[in-house]
């Protein structure tokens, strides 16, 4: 078990990869506060089961793991701890949004409203990024260096 722990703390020191880790925390964050709490114009945790299972017939354990992920995910990714898990989870829950929402749409996002849904072209970005930390680890400036470093 420690050795686990060990291996998810472990990071690269590179700033760049701290950047990374950042811009992902900072984007995924909204989406998060939105779904959990119903801040930046979100319908907060309820809706947000109720749209999920009812209206797009995911199963409840998969609705909540979406919006965990989301939301502490993008904590934990902004303060730096953890950041493997995180990236693995986030990545998992992107490719499941291509194939269940967006592949069928093709790869462009819908920026003028003329397609019947979201192309997979941000979702590859975070993937992208997430698997750049799952790799490296949280970079320079995180929780994880901090730990680590005192080990």
């Amino acid at each position: 078990m420690k050795k686990l722990v060990k291996t998810l703390l472990a990071t690269n020191p590179i700033i760049g990869f701290s950047i990374a880790r950042l811009t992902l925390g900072l984007v995924i964050f909204p989406h998060g506060a939105q779904k959990l709490l119903g801040l930046f114009g979100g319908n907060g945790y309820l809706a947000t089961m109720d749209f999920f299972t009812i209206q797009m017939g995911l199963p409840s354990f998969v609705a909540f793991s979406i919006i965990m992920i989301e939301f502490f995910g993008s904590i934990s990714l902004i303060l730096g701890f953890f950041s493997r898990f995180w990236a693995l989870s986030l990545t998992g829950m992107f490719m499941g949004i291509i194939y269940t929402t967006q592949l069928e749409h093709g790869f462009f996002m819908n920026w003028f409203g003329n397609q019947a849904g979201e192309g997979y072209e941000y979702s590859l970005l975070v993937i992208g990024l997430a698997l750049t930390i799952l790799v490296n680890g949280s970079g320079k400036w995180s929780i994880d260096k901090l730990i680590t470093k005192n080990q």
